[in-house]
């Protein structure tokens, strides 16, 4: 499966949000990452359905919407009308999890769950048949900047044999947290597929510095 690079723009400089998603875009970005909080689910608030309009204003590249909100039904309709291509929802969220996803493929959107350091993956097994996307957290959810968990690469190994053991395998495996160079090299021999990088790759020394992390990330992730 083609790897792809994500970057997080929770690590952008959202006074100049359309300059950096153009860098990005042209440094070879996949996709882009947009972290929604509301302060309750996570202790951090970040951006609204609004930004995702935003962001689908700017560029044409696929956006991947991570929901760290309580009650995520009352925001899935307003994050896709604005332009989500992928809605990825926590299962301790919400009690109707299953019905969340359907509400989103409904839309049109792909759907996905996300799977916290401290869920089991047990919790989400039987939603394979109906989801797209698996997002594993490598840091505690609702901060920028954390350390990376080596823990999670067995995760991340254990998905990835359930996916090739499964007639549900038609679900893509993205990871989140301190992705850098010393660390997407061992998520995707794991099994990754999409790799989410914010503050390694934003606050740098401009374009030339931007394209050349993206391009290292991905060499180091398809060796």
């Amino acid at each position: 499966m083609t790897k792809k690079i994500a970057p997080s723009i929770l690590s952008a400089d959202i006074m100049n949000l359309e300059r950096d998603v153009k860098i990005a875009e042209k440094a070879g970005a996949d996709l882009f990452h947009i972290d929604i909080m509301d302060g309750h689910f996570v202790p951090n608030m970040s951006f609204s359905p609004s930004v995702v309009a935003g962001m689908r204003s700017i560029t044409d590249k696929p956006l991947d919407v991570h929901m760290m909100v309580d009650n995520p039904d009352q925001y899935i309709k307003p994050v896709v009308d604005a332009g989500a291509d992928t809605v990825l929802i926590h299962t301790e969220s919400t009690n109707h999890i299953y019905r969340s996803i359907e509400l989103v493929k409904s839309l049109g959107a792909k759907a996905g769950v996300v799977v916290n350091p401290g869920t089991p993956l047990e919790n989400v097994k039987y939603l394979f048949p109906i989801i797209d996307q698996i997002l594993v957290m490598t840091v505690n959810p609702g901060f920028g900047g954390q350390k990376f968990m080596p823990g999670m690469l067995k995760k991340i190994e254990r998905l990835d044999q359930l996916r090739q053991t499964t007639e549900d395998d038609n679900f893509t495996i993205e990871v989140d947290g301190g992705i850098n160079d010393e660390t997407i090299q061992q998520c995707s021999e794991a099994g990754a597929d999409i790799f989410v990088a914010g503050s390694y790759l934003f606050g740098g020394e401009g374009e030339s510095e931007f394209s050349d992390k993206i391009q290292n990330l991905r060499k180091l992730a398809e060796d």
